[in-house]
Parts: structure tokens; C-alpha cells; sequence
């Protein structure tokens, strides 16, 4: 009868030992997620026309005053090609030269001859809004954090698909191993 309640109480501080070391805090989930997303950022791209563009100044007179805009910042070089003045015309057109510059590289996700993708826009973690747990079992669980929008001189050229707010949720998967303790998985 001694062996059976030995062997019940080792069992059971065995049970006690695997759930404590699954343990997860709100605070360490908050900075699980904060290091993955140091190193895998949040982004959405836009592509960036490149090479020689034809602008007319009525009807692109507003992507002309972007590409200016960056210019003006440092992100891109325009050189003028051409310019065509139609003889009683309000209307004229203009052919620019348009590359990047070194200052662009940090935005740069892809460049292609005639375009570039572009970073439009970086979702960093929102520090003043805890992360949710959702503990489902004793070695997963998932963790919702607020995404904050950040703008880039590139956002210019970004169409937001949600307008509604400065800010996204993002839920992320974390697992427990017991060589490694709580890392993130993905999301």
C-alpha cells in the first residue's frame, strides 16, 4: 500500500513539473512576439514605377507630385527627358528619367528593371496594449497582439484596404519544447 502511495505522489509531482514549466506569462508572450518580429517584420509592399515615365499634367499631375515629393526627400533621382507642349493646349507631357537612390534601399524588397516593390507599409508592435493568450492545450497556445501602422516616405504610393483604423490584430502560434522553452511558430 506504501509503493501505491509512493508512486501516486512521484506521479503527481511529475504531473506538477510539466505543467509549471509550460507556464506562460502574459509578459513573456508580449516579448516572444516582440523578438519574432524583430526578426520577420510585418510589411506590405507597393510596386514603384521606374525608368522613363510619361506624365501627362492634367491627368497625372498627382503621381507626378509623389515622385517630387520623393525626390525632395532624398529617395529617388528624376532627370527630365522630354517635354511636349501641344500648341493651344493646356495639357503637356513630360518624360522623366526616375531611379532609386541609396537612401531607398532600406524600403527596397525587390527591384526589378522598370519597377520596384517597395515597403508602403510596417506593422510594429503596439507596446501600450497587452497581449491576449489563448492557452487551447499545456504546450500551445495562441497570443493576439495590436499591430500599429507605421508610415515611410513610400506610403505615398500605399492603398490602405484598412481605412477603419491605425492599427491591426495579428494572432500568432507559440509551442512549448522542453530544450528550448516557448518560442513562436508562426501565425
Amino acid at each position: 500500500m506504501k509503493r501505491l502511495y509512493a508512486l501516486a505522489f512521484v506521479f503527481s509531482l511529475f504531473l506538477a513539473a510539466c505543467g509549471n514549466n509550460a507556464m506562460l506569462e502574459q509578459s513573456t508572450a508580449t516579448k516572444l512576439v516582440a523578438a519574432y518580429l524583430e526578426s520577420n517584420p510585418e510589411y506590405e509592399t507597393v510596386k514603384v514605377a521606374l525608368g522613363e515615365i510619361k506624365f501627362k499634367s492634367k491627368h497625372d499631375k498627382l503621381n507626378l507630385l509623389k515622385y517630387q515629393d520623393l525626390q525632395k526627400k532624398g529617395y529617388v533621382e528624376m532627370s527630365l527627358q522630354d517635354q511636349k507642349k501641344k500648341f493651344l493646349s493646356r495639357d503637356s507631357s513630360y518624360v522623366y528619367l526616375i531611379t532609386l537612390t541609396d537612401k531607398a534601399k532600406p524600403f527596397v524588397v525587390k527591384q526589378e528593371q522598370d519597377q520596384a516593390v517597395v515597403k508602403g507599409i510596417a506593422y510594429l508592435m503596439d507596446e501600450s496594449k497587452p497581449a491576449t493568450i489563448d492557452k487551447s492545450a499545456n504546450k500551445s497556445a495562441k497570443v493576439t497582439v495590436m499591430l500599429k501602422k507605421d508610415k515611410n516616405p513610400f506610403t505615398v504610393f500605399y492603398q490602405d484596404k484598412n481605412v477603419g483604423g491605425n492599427f491591426i490584430t495579428k494572432t500568432f502560434k507559440l509551442k512549448y519544447k522542453k530544450e528550448e522553452g516557448w518560442m513562436v511558430t508562426g501565425d
